[in-house]
């Protein structure tokens, strides 16, 4: 009678598994105590972890990697520090699990309670950033989950580092080795083996582009928490202070355009186009904006002496993560509403306006995780909203909607006390 093996991957989440059933009921001060040893670690042997690094750098700039992402996969004695800066942080946050969500007792006596609980086996894919593999276990550890992390080949040395640092940082503080693990090899088959561990592994969550958040999506037998694409828009309502929406919308595109809360897309009132137009044009050549543009915005650009681009149905779709913005003159704010419910990845919508009828209404018809009124949209950010950090910003609706703070990172179970009681 032969029997099955395991491939690498399918075992490594048996342990990890286990390793779930082993911290889920562990206090508080287990968890934190293990956090605060791979902050003490990360500090401790950063040169290991840098000289992983170099590795990886010196691979990427030989495969004329672009020098922004070669930037986010460079990780130095100083940021090492910063990182174990950030998961002292994470102590000091609230605990979720064993947080009562609601409890009554019942007219029958029974005492009921909804109580968070950890998810159990958190898988996080994610893209070159080896930051990340700290910030995801740190966040599953506080909140009691085991964590599978798989990061991409060009971050492998140096994630395969930082996990030795984190394994052995957490059981000197009596935290199962196995609550954390880098999923094994480098392949796309163990990607897949990993979104396919339907019954070992929780749920997963992506972490990067829309091209690996949308594989993750289609492919996986594993629930997944949809996170990260964003394009954003802002609306500049007629009603609007038009120096506020200038600030708002360069703010919104210009402050950090590379990540998923910057604004892609900048919708203005026809009412207010004739004098807004030339102050944006103006404000985001400043900031080295490319705009996009319909007709009336390359009209605008001509009057202006500012080049804009023609845009097509790729620039509405388009999650530019760059200087550039995609631009439209709309009839009124239901034509905007119906612009953005069209073209939306339902992450964050910003409407510029005065008018308080006009932002109910706004409001009320967007669709979308967060929705900002007279503020830019890169406040969609767990540290900006006080949740102190997060896993991901989730565009999906299930479980979890914004940005994914630690009660994110639970379930609950209902508990319930009785003396006796059986139903008639």
């Amino acid at each position: 009678m032969s029997s099955v093996v395991d491939s690498p991957v399918i075992a490594t989440a048996r342990r990890a598994r286990e390793a779930a059933a082993e911290l889920a009921p562990l206090p508080r001060a287990v968890r934190d105590r293990a956090l605060l040893a791979i902050a003490d670690a990360l500090e401790a042997r950063a040169d290991e972890i840098v000289t992983a690094n170099a590795e990886d750098v010196e691979r990427a700039r030989a495969a004329g990697t672009a020098a922004g992402i070669i930037d986010r996969l460079t990780l130095t004695p100083q940021r090492v520090a910063a990182i174990a800066s950030d998961v002292r942080d994470v102590v000091a946050l609230p605990d979720p699990v064993g947080e009562v969500v609601r409890g009554s007792t019942l007219p029958n006596g029974l005492e009921l309670r909804q109580v968070r609980v950890p998810l159990g086996v958190v898988g996080i894919i994610y893209e070159a950033r080896p930051n990340v593999t700290v910030d995801a276990a740190a966040l599953c550890l506080k909140s009691g989950n085991a964590v599978l992390l798989r990061g991409s080949s060009s971050a492998y040395s140096s994630n395969t580092a930082i996990v030795r640092v984190l394994r052995d940082a957490v059981v000197s503080a009596g935290v199962p080795a196995d609550a954390v693990q880098l999923v094994p090899g480098e392949s796309r088959e163990s990607v897949r083996e990993l979104m396919t561990a339907r019954g070992l592994v929780d749920v997963l969550i992506p972490r990067g582009g829309a091209s690996l958040i949308r594989t993750v999506v289609n492919e996986s037998t594993v629930p997944v928490i949809e996170t990260g694409v964003g394009n954003c828009h802002v609306y500049v309502d007629e009603s609007a202070d038009l120096q506020t929406a200038v600030r708002i919308l360069v703010n919104s595109k210009a402050q950090r355009p590379s990540v998923c809360n910057s604004a892609e897309t900048v919708l203005v009132h026809a009412a207010v186009a004739e004098r807004f137009l030339p102050l944006a044009l103006g404000a985001l050549a400043e900031a080295g904006v490319t705009v996009h543009g319909d007709a009336a915005w390359c009209k605008a650009g001509e009057q202006a002496g500012v080049a804009v681009t023609e845009a097509t149905d790729e620039d509405w779709a388009a999650e530019y993560l760059s200087l550039d913005i995609a631009a439209a003159v709309v009839d009124d704010l239901d034509a905007a509403v119906a612009h953005i419910r069209q073209w939306t990845s339902g992450h964050t919508e910003a409407i510029v306006a005065r008018d308080t009828g006009a932002v109910r209404r706004f409001v009320a018809r967007m669709d979308s995780a967060a929705v900002m009124v007279n503020a830019s949209t890169r406040f969609t950010d767990g540290g900006q909203f006080g949740f102190g950090a997060e896993i991901g910003i989730s565009t999906q609706k299930l479980h979890a909607r914004g940005p994914m703070g630690l009660p994110e990172l639970t379930s609950t179970t209902y508990v319930v006390t009785g003396d006796g009681h059986t139903r008639e």
